[in-house]
């Protein structure tokens, strides 16, 4: 199980006994939450729902295909939040998307940033992955906030570009490079420093 800490959170990969954890969360940030995600069915919101999103997320971590963390403040009573990096793509490419969110009651806390640091640092260095996308809804300026205070530059603007909550919604396209494996930034920082 994947499991990592921050200085205030948990991130860990649910099991199955964390059924009660993610229904309690995306039953208290159903409202909330429908204005940046796909329309979901009822199930979604059901034990059944959560049940078959976690035996999805395990079977992605298994075959490193993703990696889904979820928050919890550091009692590890309560699930504030997810983190999903998907599709990730080896050989040239090394890529994948990222997508977050967090519960209503906690953001501005800066507890997204502070998690969101610890997910870039795996992609980076233990999955050794060379670019993070992600796509985030123009008004939907916290996430695109957080984003910019972790790096990512704007690489443009993609429309009608996913169906969110029954409408097709124009996305900003972010990405993060990993330094490390960018010869050409790695170049353009020594000719600097000379």
């Amino acid at each position: 199980m994947l499991v990592y800490t921050t200085d205030r959170l948990i991130l860990r990969a649910l099991q199955i006994n964390d059924i009660q954890y993610l229904n309690e969360y995306v039953l208290r940030n159903k409202n909330f939450l429908s204005q940046w995600e796909p329309a979901r069915d009822e199930q979604y919101y059901s034990e059944k729902g959560a049940k078959e999103l976690i035996e999805n997320q395990i079977d992605e971590i298994t075959n490193r295909r993703g990696i889904y963390l979820s928050l919890f403040i550091q009692d590890g009573r309560k699930l504030i939040g997810s983190i999903g990096v998907s599709h990730i793509i080896y050989g040239a490419f090394q890529s994948c998307y990222l997508g977050y969110k967090l519960d209503e009651q906690e953001i501005n806390k800066g507890y997204m940033t502070e998690a969101l640091r610890k997910v870039i640092d795996i992609c980076f260095h233990e999955y050794n992955l060379h670019r993070i996308e992600a796509n985030v809804i123009p008004k939907n300026e916290r996430s695109i906030r957080v984003l910019k205070k972790l790096g990512f530059a704007e690489e443009g603007r993609s429309p009608k570009y996913l169906k969110i909550n029954g409408m097709w919604e124009d996305h900003i396209h972010y990405v993060l490079l990993n330094c490390r494996s960018n010869n050409y930034l790695a170049q353009k920082f020594s000719v600097l420093m000379i």
